[in-house]
């Protein structure tokens, strides 16, 4: 609070005031603008006001609360804010509860203010985690504020339901109170279950007033009753008042009462999230809950029908753990999948939908794709495509016996074969043929054709196994590039791409025709289509043999190529229709290069002279060209591709190719030529050739100089793209040729430069301009070792000292002030190891720079006591030597010791118990590489940093009894068997997980099952010797590391001697 605190209560006052008059708007947002600031404050700078002033703002927002109870509202809510903030802080306040509900609770005018201020109460305790208050002191005042007066609030909200003449609005802040405190645990669903509350909010279902209420308690206190055995009392009591709105619903979807399905919708899906395995157990008394969900997808409204989404999806996976399916929850699948199927279809008149409808419409049926994969996990994708083939063919008969058939009808089941395509079995031989073959007699209206050629694009993987239905296919597809309909032509597209990547063996022989197709129809294509006919031929080329390849490769390439020097070899101004066609060449040649990537370390023979045939003509282009921008984008990454594809064959063009570069970016500033230098340095810094590290020199002075004078020019904020790739390219530089960046005269210029990035926003300038100054500020040369150090070191280490030394007061403003202000939480760990850096090396200048710097950061974002304790604990730091290797050792011994407890005790046995099987698979494969890649990384780290700090070891490695060896080969055997499981015991272990689940849906039966075939047998006992070995593994890691653990709780990191 920056005002007295008299003159802070007397603007609530003013701000008040103008709520009791008839206020213009200008007056009234003025007042309720400054209403809020006030209730920020003091909920966040109380401890601004003096002790004794503290009781006086008190009163002043109680008899606020008491003069504006009947509004208006925002002023009621902004003063419960204020208030709940007070009674948070004020410990001395002890019964701020009590004194309210006796000051307002008796007066039938001040009941609602009462009823708003105990509902933001709780909200704000458990919710509002910046309120500025220590963790001990938060445990005690949410215990006085909610805990101790749970009951007496139950009792309260009870009363005011049941007293005679009570309004709407008092009804609905009792609801909206107890949904607060119900949420936050303070009143349980079992407490209220043995008073009138419970009844009362299924009769208010009936009052139109109270609906949205009720349906909101009824929510809450169905998912507050998660534990089920703890709550069967409250279910018993939920269950017959749930049936009971059986009728409600059939009435509301009768009347198409959409927000009364809406309500009744939300209420019975989550009773059946909650109570799906009471469900699954007792189908007999809950499966009418089931029925009632089923009721509500088949509603009109697409909003509602997605409300019940996420029960199907659990229901289902819940149901794939069981052996036999129980007919009824078959039944409720079947009907579902033909409900979605038909919510699938376009309206009769699709025109009459806006762009934003059609795409939210587009959006949605991929949602409902994803419900279709349910019904496949619980029906079997088999049976599932078989219903949807029979509808199409249903209509298709009907039209020729002389009925009417919509598009719709045959539109919607193909749509829901695409969705369903994730579930097909490649090796199918009864239905997806059936399939095949209908779609040729398919109508030729666009829509159907535009869904009949993504299924072919799905089921590319199955084709791939019958290759026979190849030519139907093709030719298919290639006619829908002909198609008057973009949609089509986009389609199909998509489909050449998919078919040529998962079929591209089988399609080798076809490429002369896809190669006069682009010849011939390519050019009438849009770009889009021309990208992934040029993708689906690169897939094939990659497949071929290295001699074909190459021929072919060429072929293509030097279409492309021939197509830009056409344009560059006319003498007369390149119009912007033909650069647009230069940029459009380049980009089919990107795609191409993207997908082949390279053939190796050896070129074939038809490539070996493309690199230079084609990179003469992308030099003259950037010549006379390079200053468009979307010229300039277009060649750099065609260069970058291309130097991945020719790779060391291409070397002698380098230094051509930096110096046009770089000439280029310091002639137009375009970021794409520094994002070429950066790719070019890491690719070819590591060659030792003297005109190559004399242009890498070259580019780089060219290049920075040009950088510093735009930085000058203008704001950085305005260039990021430049600051990024800059940064980037520093960081290459610095990497393979430390002495041009240390020793060149533009350093400083280049750290004031990171210093500059930042203070940008984007994170993906901080991370890499945090990267430079963490390896400038740690580079060896300042470390002083047992070894002789390089003669370039002392060169290196003068140079970073000096710039330190000058920028330091600015570069800690600026890291600190960004850690408090603007910067990611994820660079938290990289500026504390900025800060312990200097603290090891610049300790003295670092103590001087660090409490200026704190006592200039803005009050409001850092306040005084944060401060205070910033410096103190700073000072102590560099007093006391915090920042050590020992630490770090520590700490990452902690990490390590504290993940395996986690995921081999704690973690995973709260999964199993609590996740399906297959979601329990699911996620231990997504798990367990970061959690053995996490523990490899940090045994390794302490297994090299004890041998580094215990030089006896190495000497001594045979006395296994010696304490420090001893050590060390626990540390050994602790990353070895990380190692192992890591590498190959954790990724065997998954890859027959999946193929026994994938087994499992083929056979539809779980792999426990006696009658399994003798491939699941023979799986389970590959994934039984796999997963013991993986068990076996990290459990004799796990007592090495509690042995290690226990060494250093008695022994410390010293050396030892036996």
């Amino acid at each position: 609070m920056t005002s007295t605190p008299d003159d802070s209560i007397q603007k609530v006052l003013a701000a008040l005031e103008v709520f009791s008059a008839k206020p213009d708007k200008v007056s009234l947002d003025q007042a309720n603008t400054w209403l809020q600031e006030f209730q920020h404050s003091v909920t966040h700078d109380l401890h601004q006001l003096d002790a004794s002033q503290r009781a006086g703002l008190r009163d002043s927002l109680l008899a606020a609360m008491g003069q504006y109870a009947n509004g208006p509202r925002t002023v009621l809510v902004q003063v419960s804010l204020a208030l709940s903030g007070l009674a948070i802080q004020m410990k001395e306040w002890d019964d701020a509860v009590p004194s309210l509900i006796e000051g307002l609770g008796r007066n039938p005018v001040t009941v609602a203010a009462l009823l708003q201020f105990l509902t933001v109460l709780p909200e704000e305790v458990s919710g509002n985690t910046r309120i500025p208050i220590s963790n001990e002191d938060f445990a005690f005042q949410e215990a006085r504020l909610l805990t101790a007066n749970a009951p007496q609030i139950l009792d309260l909200l009870n009363m005011y339901c049941q007293a005679t003449g009570i309004t709407p609005l008092v009804q609905a802040g009792v609801f909206k109170c107890l949904r607060s405190w119900m949420i936050t645990g303070e009143i349980t669903p079992a407490s209220i279950a043995e008073t009138p509350l419970l009844a009362l909010a299924f009769t208010s279902l009936d009052d139109e007033q109270l609906f949205d209420f009720a349906v909101d308690t009824i929510w809450d206190l169905i998912h507050e009753t998660q534990e089920i055995e703890e709550n069967r009392t409250v279910i018993e009591a939920v269950l017959p008042r749930l049936l009971a709105l059986r009728p409600k619903l059939a009435a509301a979807c009768q009347a198409d009462d959409s927000e009364k399905v809406r309500g009744l919708c939300r209420i019975f899906t989550e009773a059946g999230e909650t109570y799906r395995m009471l469900v699954l157990q007792h189908p007999d008394t809950f499966f009418p809950i089931v029925e009632a969900i089923g009721e509500c997808a088949a509603y009109t409204d697409l909003d509602v029908v997605q409300i019940t989404f996420p029960f199907w999806f659990r229901l289902a996976q819940s149901i794939g753990k069981k052996q036999n399916v129980p007919v009824p929850f078959l039944n409720a699948y079947r009907a579902l999948m033909a409900i979605i199927v038909g919510h699938l279809h376009f309206p009769e008149n699709p025109e009459s939908l806006t762009a934003q409808e059609r795409d939210d419409f587009r959006a949605f049926r991929h949602i409902m794709g994803d419900t279709l994969k349910d019904c496949c996990y619980v029906l079997g994708t088999e049976g599932c495509l078989t219903r949807v083939y029979d509808m199409i063919t249903a209509a298709m008969a009907r039209g020729t016996s002389g009925g009417k058939v919509e598009w719709q009808e045959i539109e919607a089941p193909l749509f829901s074969m695409r969705s369903m395509g994730a579930e097909v079995n490649p090796d199918d031989e009864e239905v997806i043929p059936k399939i095949m073959d209908l779609i040729p007699q398919l109508p030729s209206h666009p829509r159907v054709r535009y869904a009949a050629t993504l299924v072919i694009s799905r089921y590319s993987d199955w084709t791939d196994k019958h290759p026979s239905y190849i030519p139907f296919q093709l030719s298919y597809i290639s006619a829908g590039f002909e198609d008057a309909d973009t949609e089509v032509a986009a389609a199909a597209g998509q489909a050449m791409k998919y078919m040529c990547k998962d079929c591209k063996k089988h399609l080798v022989l076809y490429l002369p025709q896809l190669h006069t197709f682009v010849q011939t129809v390519g050019p009438r294509l849009i770009q889009d289509d021309r990208l992934q006919v040029y993708e689906a031929i690169a897939y094939i080329i990659s497949s071929m043999s290295m001699n074909e390849a190459g021929q072919t490769f060429r072929s293509f390439a030097l279409d492309l190529v021939t197509q830009v020097h056409a344009v560059l070899g006319k003498a007369a101004a390149a119009t912007p229709d033909e650069l647009q066609t230069i940029a459009d060449a380049l980009e089919l040649l990107e795609t191409m290069l993207h997908v082949i990537q390279s053939f190796g370390e050896e070129l074939p023979p038809a490539c070996k002279d493309t690199a230079v045939q084609i990179y003469g003509v992308l030099d003259n282009l950037i010549a006379k060209h390079g200053r468009h921008y979307f010229i300039s984008e277009r060649v750099c990454r065609v260069i970058r591709m291309g130097i991945q594809f020719y790779g060391d064959s291409a070397r002698s063009l380098v230094p051509a190719m930096l110096q046009r570069v770089a000439t280029a970016f310091h002639s137009s500033g375009f970021s794409s030529f520094l994002w070429l230098l950066g790719k070019a340095t890491s690719f070819y810094a590591a060659e030792q050739d003297a005109a190559l590290l004399r242009a890498f020199k070259d580019a780089y002075e060219m290049a920075s100089l040009k950088v510093f004078a735009m930085v000058k020019s203008q704001p950085a904020a305005d260039m990021p793209d430049v600051i990024e790739d800059y940064m980037h390219f520093v960081l290459q530089m610095i990497d393979f040729f430390p002495e041009f960046v240390f020793l060149s005269p533009t350093f400083p210029a280049c750290f004031q430069t990171i210093l500059t990035a930042l203070t940008l926003v984007p994170q993906d300038i901080l991370f890499p301009a945090l990267d430079l100054l963490r390896i400038i500020l740690a580079h060896e040369s300042l470390a002083p070792g047992d070894v002789p150090e390089p003669p370039t070191y002392p060169p290196y280490a003068s140079a970073i000292r000096q710039v330190v030394t000058e920028n330091g007061f600015q570069l800690v403003g600026i890291v600190l002030t960004g850690l408090v202000t603007y910067f990611p939480e994820d660079t938290t760990q990289l500026v504390v190891s900025l800060f312990r850096i200097m603290a090891g090396i610049w300790p003295t200048e670092l103590k001087a720079w660090i409490f200026p710097v704190v006592e200039q950061i803005p009050a409001s974002s850092l306040p005084l006591p944060a401060k205070a304790q910033i410096c103190s604990d700073f000072g102590s730091a560099l007093t006391t030597g915090l920042f050590s290797a020992n630490g770090g050792y520590l700490l990452a011994f902690a990490m390590l010791f504290g993940m395996n407890i986690w995921n081999n005790f704690i973690g995973g046995f709260i999964a199993v118990k609590t996740l399906p099987r297959h979601q329990f698979g699911m996620l231990q494969a997504k798990q367990f590489p970061w959690f053995f890649g996490i523990s490899t990384t940090l045994a390794g780290f302490l297994l090299s940093r004890w041998i580094y700090d215990h030089p006896n070891v190495i000497p001594n490695i045979m006395q296994i009894w010696n304490v420090d060896v001893l050590q060390t080969l626990t540390l050994a055997m602790v990353t070895t068997m990380y190692t192992l499981n890591m590498l190959f015991i954790s990724p065997a272990t998954t890859k027959v997980m999946f193929q026994r689940h994938r087994l499992e849906r083929e056979e539809k039966k779980p792999h426990t099952d006696p009658d399994v075939s003798a491939e699941m047998k023979e799986l389970n006992k590959s994934f039984g010797m796999l997963h013991g070995a993986s068990s076996l593994t990290t459990l004799i890691a796990t007592f090495g590391t509690v042995f290690h653990g226990l060494w250093l709780a008695s022994h410390g990191l010293g050396a030892h001697r036996t």
